[in-house]
């Protein structure tokens, strides 16, 4: 089973908060989780020790076993120096306009 680390959203309306699971890859977003490892409070000031709370040991313990993170929990992990590595940049979409102007630049 595949398994990935990536935020389940709770909360209410125009108030987020979001858990750090451990989840089957191919599962909804606030569906089961396998296990609950962290929270992220977007809502705290930056500098809050209790903005992003990580279980530190148990998330070693899932990327060891090979569990894939998400772009926004990779830098989580980031910054508390779990991993070393910095997430995959997603390429932004280009819109139609963009991609004429490239190909005419191509030719």
């Amino acid at each position: 089973m595949p398994t990935t680390i990536r935020l389940s959203r709770a909360g209410t309306k125009k108030r987020p908060y979001y858990r750090i699971v451990v989840t089957n890859s191919r599962s909804a977003r606030d569906s089961n989780f396998i296990e609950r490892i962290g929270s992220y409070n977007p809502l705290l000031e930056n500098e809050s020790d209790k903005r992003v709370v990580i279980d530190q040991e148990r998330a070693k313990y899932w990327l060891s076993v090979g569990a894939q993170m998400s772009d926004r929990v990779h830098l989580f992990f980031n910054k508390a120096g779990l991993v070393t590595t910095k997430p995959a940049q997603r390429a932004a979409r280009k819109s139609k306009k963009d991609k004429g102007e490239a190909e005419a630049a191509a030719a």
